[in-house]
Protein backbone atom coordinates (compact mmCIF):
# COMPACT_ATOMS: atom_id res chain seq x y z
CA UNK A 1 0.00 0.00 0.00
CA UNK A 2 1.39 3.39 -1.00
CA UNK A 3 1.83 5.63 2.02
CA UNK A 4 0.94 9.26 1.54
CA UNK A 5 3.13 11.85 3.18
CA UNK A 6 1.27 14.19 5.53
CA UNK A 7 4.19 16.11 7.05
CA UNK A 8 7.66 16.53 5.62
CA UNK A 9 10.27 18.64 7.37
CA UNK A 10 13.73 19.35 5.93
CA UNK A 11 16.69 21.04 7.63
CA UNK A 12 14.38 22.81 10.08
CA UNK A 13 16.04 25.32 12.43
CA UNK A 14 14.51 27.36 15.24
CA UNK A 15 16.55 29.84 17.25
CA UNK A 16 15.40 32.32 19.86
CA UNK A 17 17.27 35.53 20.63
CA UNK A 18 20.35 36.98 18.93
CA UNK A 19 24.10 37.37 19.45
CA UNK A 20 25.20 36.33 22.94
CA UNK A 21 21.59 35.55 23.86
CA UNK A 22 21.09 33.15 20.93
CA UNK A 23 19.45 29.88 21.96
CA UNK A 24 19.23 27.04 19.41
CA UNK A 25 16.15 24.92 20.06
CA UNK A 26 15.82 22.84 16.88
CA UNK A 27 18.87 22.45 14.66
CA UNK A 28 18.71 20.95 11.17
CA UNK A 29 15.86 18.52 11.81
CA UNK A 30 14.50 16.40 8.93
CA UNK A 31 11.72 13.80 9.08
CA UNK A 32 8.55 12.59 7.38
CA UNK A 33 5.24 11.36 8.79
CA UNK A 34 2.61 9.59 6.70
CA UNK A 35 -1.16 9.74 6.80
CA UNK A 36 -2.57 7.05 9.06
CA UNK A 37 0.37 7.21 11.48
CA UNK A 38 0.17 7.88 15.22
CA UNK A 39 3.55 9.24 16.36
CA UNK A 40 4.66 10.10 19.89
CA UNK A 41 6.98 13.08 20.39
CA UNK A 42 9.07 12.80 23.55
CA UNK A 43 11.89 14.89 25.01
CA UNK A 44 12.86 16.47 28.34
CA UNK A 45 11.03 19.65 29.39
CA UNK A 46 12.31 22.68 27.53
CA UNK A 47 13.77 20.63 24.66
CA UNK A 48 11.43 22.14 22.08
CA UNK A 49 8.49 19.72 21.75
CA UNK A 50 5.78 22.39 21.74
CA UNK A 51 7.99 24.66 19.60
CA UNK A 52 8.25 21.90 16.96
CA UNK A 53 4.50 21.27 17.09
CA UNK A 54 3.73 24.99 16.69
CA UNK A 55 6.05 25.28 13.67
CA UNK A 56 4.38 22.28 11.96
CA UNK A 57 1.02 23.84 12.86
CA UNK A 58 1.96 27.12 11.12
CA UNK A 59 1.64 29.03 14.39
CA UNK A 60 5.33 29.76 15.05
CA UNK A 61 7.72 30.83 12.30
CA UNK A 62 10.89 28.72 11.96
CA UNK A 63 14.32 30.34 11.55
CA UNK A 64 15.02 28.37 8.35
CA UNK A 65 14.31 25.08 6.56
CA UNK A 66 11.30 23.64 4.76
CA UNK A 67 7.87 22.36 5.83
CA UNK A 68 5.50 20.44 3.53
CA UNK A 69 1.93 19.67 4.61
CA UNK A 70 0.63 17.03 2.22
CA UNK A 71 1.44 18.16 -1.32
CA UNK A 72 1.86 21.80 -0.35
CA UNK A 73 5.17 23.37 0.65
CA UNK A 74 4.07 25.95 3.21
CA UNK A 75 7.49 27.15 4.41
CA UNK A 76 10.80 27.56 2.57
CA UNK A 77 13.04 29.86 4.66
CA UNK A 78 9.90 32.04 4.84
CA UNK A 79 6.16 31.40 4.75
CA UNK A 80 5.19 30.55 1.17
CA UNK A 81 1.58 29.97 2.12
CA UNK A 82 -0.17 33.33 1.84
CA UNK A 83 -2.63 32.63 4.64
CA UNK A 84 -1.34 30.42 7.46
CA UNK A 85 -4.61 30.85 9.37
CA UNK A 86 -6.50 29.31 6.44
CA UNK A 87 -4.12 26.31 6.52
CA UNK A 88 -4.70 25.90 10.26
CA UNK A 89 -8.47 26.10 9.77
CA UNK A 90 -8.59 23.66 6.86
CA UNK A 91 -5.75 21.16 7.30
CA UNK A 92 -4.88 20.95 10.99
CA UNK A 93 -6.68 19.93 14.18
CA UNK A 94 -5.22 20.88 17.55
CA UNK A 95 -5.77 19.04 20.85
CA UNK A 96 -4.28 20.42 24.07
CA UNK A 97 -3.67 19.25 27.63
CA UNK A 98 -6.59 21.41 28.81
CA UNK A 99 -9.68 20.95 26.66
CA UNK A 100 -10.27 24.73 26.18
CA UNK A 101 -13.97 24.23 25.49
CA UNK A 102 -15.93 27.49 25.53
CA UNK A 103 -17.86 27.30 28.83
CA UNK A 104 -20.99 29.18 27.70
CA UNK A 105 -21.48 26.97 24.61
CA UNK A 106 -22.83 23.42 24.78
CA UNK A 107 -20.96 20.44 23.34
CA UNK A 108 -22.39 20.61 19.81
CA UNK A 109 -21.89 24.39 19.63
CA UNK A 110 -18.22 23.97 20.60
CA UNK A 111 -17.71 21.43 17.82
CA UNK A 112 -19.52 23.38 15.08
CA UNK A 113 -17.74 26.69 15.79
CA UNK A 114 -14.81 26.10 13.40
CA UNK A 115 -16.84 24.59 10.51
CA UNK A 116 -19.23 27.57 10.72
CA UNK A 117 -16.19 29.90 10.54
CA UNK A 118 -15.16 27.94 7.42
CA UNK A 119 -18.56 28.81 5.86
CA UNK A 120 -20.04 25.31 6.28
CA UNK A 121 -23.83 25.45 6.65
CA UNK A 122 -25.23 25.05 10.17
CA UNK A 123 -27.15 21.94 9.12
CA UNK A 124 -24.05 20.22 7.67
CA UNK A 125 -21.86 21.30 10.59
CA UNK A 126 -24.33 19.89 13.13
CA UNK A 127 -24.73 16.65 11.15
CA UNK A 128 -20.94 16.18 11.11
CA UNK A 129 -20.70 17.05 14.82
CA UNK A 130 -23.31 14.41 15.72
CA UNK A 131 -21.48 11.81 13.60
CA UNK A 132 -18.25 12.59 15.47
CA UNK A 133 -19.97 12.41 18.87
CA UNK A 134 -21.42 9.02 17.93
CA UNK A 135 -18.01 7.89 16.68
CA UNK A 136 -16.48 8.94 20.03
CA UNK A 137 -19.40 7.38 21.94
CA UNK A 138 -20.67 10.55 23.63
CA UNK A 139 -23.63 11.46 21.39
CA UNK A 140 -25.87 11.58 24.47
CA UNK A 141 -23.87 14.62 25.71
CA UNK A 142 -24.52 16.79 22.62
CA UNK A 143 -26.63 19.35 24.51
CA UNK A 144 -24.58 19.26 27.73
CA UNK A 145 -22.30 22.05 28.95
CA UNK A 146 -18.63 21.20 29.52
CA UNK A 147 -19.07 21.82 33.28
CA UNK A 148 -21.47 18.82 33.36
CA UNK A 149 -18.89 16.41 31.85
CA UNK A 150 -15.99 14.44 33.30
CA UNK A 151 -12.37 15.17 32.32
CA UNK A 152 -12.31 12.20 29.94
CA UNK A 153 -15.61 13.24 28.31
CA UNK A 154 -14.39 16.81 27.83
CA UNK A 155 -11.23 15.49 26.16
CA UNK A 156 -13.40 13.45 23.76
CA UNK A 157 -15.33 16.60 22.88
CA UNK A 158 -11.99 18.37 22.27
CA UNK A 159 -11.01 15.50 19.94
CA UNK A 160 -14.35 15.82 18.10
CA UNK A 161 -13.73 19.56 17.73
CA UNK A 162 -10.24 18.85 16.28
CA UNK A 163 -11.82 16.49 13.72
CA UNK A 164 -14.68 18.81 12.77
CA UNK A 165 -12.83 20.40 9.83
CA UNK A 166 -11.70 17.02 8.36
CA UNK A 167 -8.01 17.73 9.04
CA UNK A 168 -5.16 15.85 7.36
CA UNK A 169 -3.03 16.37 10.48
CA UNK A 170 -3.78 16.41 14.21
CA UNK A 171 -1.27 17.94 16.62
CA UNK A 172 -1.88 16.92 20.23
CA UNK A 173 0.08 18.56 23.05
CA UNK A 174 -0.04 16.28 26.11
CA UNK A 175 -3.71 15.34 25.61
CA UNK A 176 -3.63 12.74 28.42
CA UNK A 177 -1.70 14.74 31.05
CA UNK A 178 -4.78 15.41 33.17
CA UNK A 179 -6.16 11.84 32.91
CA UNK A 180 -5.54 8.64 34.90
CA UNK A 181 -3.87 5.59 33.29
CA UNK A 182 -7.09 3.91 32.13
CA UNK A 183 -8.52 7.08 30.54
CA UNK A 184 -5.12 7.98 29.03
CA UNK A 185 -4.94 4.62 27.25
CA UNK A 186 -8.55 4.94 26.04
CA UNK A 187 -7.78 8.40 24.55
CA UNK A 188 -4.65 7.09 22.77
CA UNK A 189 -6.53 4.04 21.42
CA UNK A 190 -9.17 6.46 20.15
CA UNK A 191 -6.48 8.57 18.41
CA UNK A 192 -5.02 5.39 16.90
CA UNK A 193 -8.46 4.44 15.55
CA UNK A 194 -8.88 7.96 14.12
CA UNK A 195 -5.42 7.87 12.47
CA UNK A 196 -6.23 4.60 10.70
CA UNK A 197 -9.92 5.06 9.86
CA UNK A 198 -9.80 8.78 8.94
CA UNK A 199 -6.32 8.50 7.33
CA UNK A 200 -4.97 11.32 9.50
CA UNK A 201 -1.37 11.85 10.65
CA UNK A 202 -1.28 12.45 14.41
CA UNK A 203 1.69 13.73 16.43
CA UNK A 204 1.21 13.52 20.19
CA UNK A 205 3.55 15.19 22.67
CA UNK A 206 3.68 13.10 25.83
CA UNK A 207 5.63 12.47 29.02
CA UNK A 208 3.51 9.42 29.82
CA UNK A 209 5.56 6.24 29.32
CA UNK A 210 2.50 4.03 29.98
CA UNK A 211 0.98 4.98 26.62
CA UNK A 212 4.12 4.68 24.44
CA UNK A 213 3.49 1.02 23.42
CA UNK A 214 0.32 2.14 21.60
CA UNK A 215 2.13 4.42 19.11
CA UNK A 216 3.34 3.43 15.62
CA UNK A 217 6.60 5.32 16.07
CA UNK A 218 8.37 7.31 18.77
CA UNK A 219 10.07 10.51 17.75
CA UNK A 220 12.63 12.05 20.13
CA UNK A 221 14.33 15.42 20.26
CA UNK A 222 17.98 14.69 21.08
CA UNK A 223 20.73 17.31 20.84
CA UNK A 224 18.27 19.67 19.10
CA UNK A 225 17.66 17.09 16.38
CA UNK A 226 15.01 14.45 15.61
CA UNK A 227 15.65 10.75 16.03
CA UNK A 228 13.21 7.86 15.77
CA UNK A 229 13.00 4.79 18.00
Amino acid sequence: MHQESAIKVQNLVKNFGKGENLVKVIDNASFEINKGELVALIAPSGAGKTTLLMMIGCVLEPTSGEIWLGEERVYNNKWIAKDTRKIRREKIGFIFQAHYLIPFLNVIENITLLPLTNKISKKDAEKKAMELLEYLEIADKAQSMSSELSGGQNQRVAIARALANNPEIILADEPTAALDAKRSISVILMLKKIAIEQNVAIITVTHDERILPYFDRIMKIENRNIVFE
